[in-house]
Order: C-alpha cells, then sequence, then structure tokens
C-alpha cells in the first residue's frame, strides 16, 4: 500500500491496536494487509481516514447503513433521546411502537424480542424453535454466516452429510454433532437429509440470500422448496434477515420472494447505525420465551432508548419513502453491476458479477456463482488488486471477495460516475497483473 492510500498515522495506529486488540481489530473482516485504515469520521456517502483521505463507501457498515452515514433525522432523534437519559433497565412505549412497526412490514413477525446484535438473535431464535419443537438439530448451509455463536460456527463434514464439525477452535464437537451443513441451492441435500433426519430436526436456518460469501442468490423455487419440506417435517423455518431486511425490500426477502417462515432474525438496518436487532416469528413459538414460557433469554441492553429511537427513526423513514427509495437504489445497483460486466469484458478479465435490489459483488472466476463452492474457486489474489486499486481511487469496498457491496440513499450520480472511473482502472490492474 503507497501513501497515498494510507499514511504512517494509520500504521502507527495499527501498530499500537495489535499491542491491545487481537489482530488489531474489533471484528476480523475490518483487518487487511498490510495495515487498514482508520477513520476519523464519516457522512453520507464518504469515510474520512485520519490520513486525510475520502472514501467512496460501498462498504456502508457491512450493509447496515441504507441511509448512508450521520442521517440528519436519525441524530437529531438520538440527540433529543440523550437528554432523557441512555438506558433505564425498564419499559418503554418506544419499545412497543417499534415492535408494532416492525410487526406491519413483517407481518411473520407476529411477536418479537429486541435484542443488541445479529448474534443474539440468531441464537436466541434457534433455541426458540428448539424449545418449541423438543429437538436438538438444526440444518443451516454453506456460506450463510448467522453470527459467531457456537451453534453455526460449524462446517460440513468429511462424512455423511448430517455430520457437522466445528469451524472455529472453541467449539465442543458434541454441539457441533447437532448441526447440519448442506449445500445451499442443492434441492436433493435437503430432501435426502430430511429423509435421515427429519424427525430430530428443530429448525432450518437459512440467509434467503447469501451475503456473507458475496453474494449468492436463490434458485428459482427453492425457499418455497425448504417452506414445504420444514412444513412436512414440523420444523422450524428461520430466515436470517439480518442483512437483507429492510434492503431487498423493506419487507425483506419473503416479501420479495413471497415465501413466508415461521421465525425471522433482523439487525443492521432496524438500528439506524446504532447497534440492535430482533429475532421473532409465530405467536405459539414466541409465547415460550421468558418471562412467559421456558426458553432463557435476557440482556440489560435490550431495547436500550437510544438505538430503539435511531432504529424506529430510519425504519419510520424507509417507510415513508419506501416508493421513492427503492426503485431508485436498484436503478443504481444495476447501473453499477452492468459498468463491471461490461469493463471486465473489455479488459479481458473473467468475472461473474451477482446483483439484487441495493447489493453487488464481482467474482474473478469464468463460472456461475451459485453456492459457497463456486464462490471459492474466485481467485482471492485478483480481488485483492481490485480491492487495493479501488482505494488508490477513492472507492471503499469490504477488504474481501467474500463480502456484499452496499449502496445508501446518499450515494449521489456523481459519486456512481466516479465510482465506475475506478472500477475501469481497478480492473485494468487486474487485467495487467499490477
Amino acid at each position: 500500500m503507497d501513501e497515498s492510500t494510507v499514511t504512517s498515522r494509520s500504521q502507527m495506529l495499527y501498530e499500537r491496536a495489535k499491542m491491545v486488540l487481537p489482530g488489531g481489530v474489533n471484528s476480523p473482516v475490518r483487518a487487511f494487509q498490510p495495515y487498514p485504515f482508520f477513520v476519523e469520521k464519516a457522512k453520507g456517502p464518504r469515510l474520512y481516514s485520519v490520513d486525510g483521505q475520502s472514501y467512496i463507501d460501498y462498504c456502508m457498515a457491512y450493509g447496515a447503513l441504507i441511509l448512508g452515514h450521520a442521517h440528519e433525522q436519525v441524530i437529531e432523534a438520538i440527540a433529543e433521546q440523550l437528554k432523557n437519559g441512555t438506558v433505564y433497565g425498564a419499559p418503554t412505549e418506544l419499545e412497543i411502537r417499534f415492535a408494532e412497526l416492525i410487526r406491519s412490514i413483517y407481518p411473520s413477525m407476529e411477536m418479537l424480542r429486541l435484542v443488541n446484535s445479529g448474534t443474539e438473535a440468531t441464537m436466541h431464535a434457534i433455541r426458540a424453535a428448539r424449545g418449541f419443537t423438543g429437538r436438538k438439530k438444526i440444518i443451516k448451509f454453506e456460506g450463510c454466516f448467522h453470527g459467531s455463536h457456537d451453534s453455526v460456527l460449524v462446517k460440513a463434514g468429511s462424512g455423511a452429510a448430517w455430520f457437522g464439525t466445528p469451524s472455529s477452535q472453541g467449539v465442543p464437537e458434541e454441539t457441533a454433532r447437532n448441526t447440519i451443513v448442506l449445500p445451499y441451492n442443492d434441492f436433493s441435500a435437503i430432501e435426502e437429509t430430511f429423509r435421515h433426519e427429519g424427525s430430530e430436526i428443530a429448525a432450518v436456518i437459512i440467509e434467503p440470500v447469501i451475503a456473507n460469501s458475496g453474494l449468492i442468490l436463490p434458485a428459482k423455487g427453492y425457499l418455497e422448496h425448504l417452506r414445504k419440506l420444514t412444513n412436512n417435517y414440523g420444523a422450524v423455518l428461520i430466515f436470517d434477515e439480518i442483512v437483507t431486511g429492510f434492503r431487498v425490500a423493506l419487507g425483506g426477502c419473503q416479501e420479495y420472494y413471497g415465501v413466508k417462515p415461521d421465525m425471522t432474525t433482523l439487525g443492521k438496518i432496524m438500528g439506524g447505525g446504532l447497534p440492535i436487532a430482533a429475532f421473532g416469528g409465530r405467536k405459539e413459538v414466541m409465547q415460550n420465551i421468558s418471562p412467559m414460557g421456558g426458553v432463557y433469554q435476557a440482556g440489560t441492553f435490550s431495547g436500550n432508548p437510544i438505538s430503539v429511537t435511531a432504529g424506529y427513526t430510519a425504519v419510520k423513514f424507509l417507510v415513508e419513502n419506501k416508493n421513492q427509495i427503492y426503485p431508485e437504489l436498484e436503478s443504481t445497483c444495476k447501473k453499477l453491476a452492468a459498468a463491471l460486466v461490461d469493463l471486465s469484458t473489455d479488459r479481458g478479465v473473467e468475472a461473474q458479477v451477482n446483483s439484487l435490489a441495493s447489493m453487488f459483488q464481482i467474482f474473478f472466476t469464468s463460472k456461475p456463482i451459485l453456492n459457497y463452492a463456486t464462490a471459492k474457486h474466485s481467485n482471492t489474489q485478483k480481488f485483492y488488486r481490485y480491492f487495493m486499486e479501488l482505494l488508490r481511487n477513492g472507492v471503499f469496498v469490504p477488504p474481501s471477495q467474500f463480502e456484499t457491496c452496499f449502496l445508501s440513499t446518499s450515494h449521489s450520480p456523481n459519486d456512481v460516475e466516479n465510482t465506475i472511473e475506478a472500477f475501469d482502472k481497478a480492473l485494468a490492474a487486474v487485467a495487467d497483473g499490477r
């Protein structure tokens, strides 16, 4: 990395950070070599580094910021609430209004519980499904990320499809054995698994659109197939819409594809830039959550008034402006995706471009990206070259082939044109092997 991208101040901070933070970061996705730039502030579509650099941001806090950085209405609402306190350890009326608003957008969430992170949401949703069904096993899919708790830090085993193995140290093998890992978009694999294990499966959890292995879309009829199988075998279908909620459509993938899950997890966008998430679903499932039932869940900061204020303000803004926001985001995303296709073709670079709504990603491979196995064949060295050249030209995308780029309402036509110019320079660098 040269000084036009990151200067010595970011390097100095990174060296300090490594002394007190594992790997110098508080989340591994933020690290890249030789060192990440450190942010001083952000506004609209831009990040500003401690080195005085400005970047058009397509990471958008990994999809959390559909309204861009420091949206004025959200900031004003937070500032007003701060005058009244930050956390109470007691309920507020706004929690009810926020839950009612979410339920009106996601009718499948007849009841819901606010929590603090996507990891919490998926962890408690799985526990609720197990408590409701009285079963232990769950099914997840290769390439789907559901947070960093033990039940989902599991990869496919080398033997039969229904034996998982830990994908992280510290996860007990006996925990992993209750998680079955299957290939995404494979109709026959899940049918066979249900034939063998159906009576023991509590839940199927899935990112209906995978946004944590790049961007991978469901095959036609696949989500409907999962809905039918889980119904037939009495398993709970959980849509993890932490990323896709309020982004693929206001009502997420379940609105876009017309498939109603039993449970849903939401996060990211619903926080308006602050930490909050939710899990919810059918009333008969959610009535088992404490204090109503025997499935325990609690959290001191759950439903805190600052995060709820930010989230309520952001979601209400999306509701009021949905007819403008979502078509414009989709149109802009199509323009960027088409530019990547055309420019990679012009430069003779083998690439696939997946896009949906306000999400897109380029994969450096000649094969269509249908699941995690095909995504893994992408050339990550080419992606790193592409990423670094974009950074040199003032565009920041997530620093991994296996992440997704996100648009916000704050990206202007001029930002898009500048980005397309940067795409061309980055793909030229890939073609030249620089």
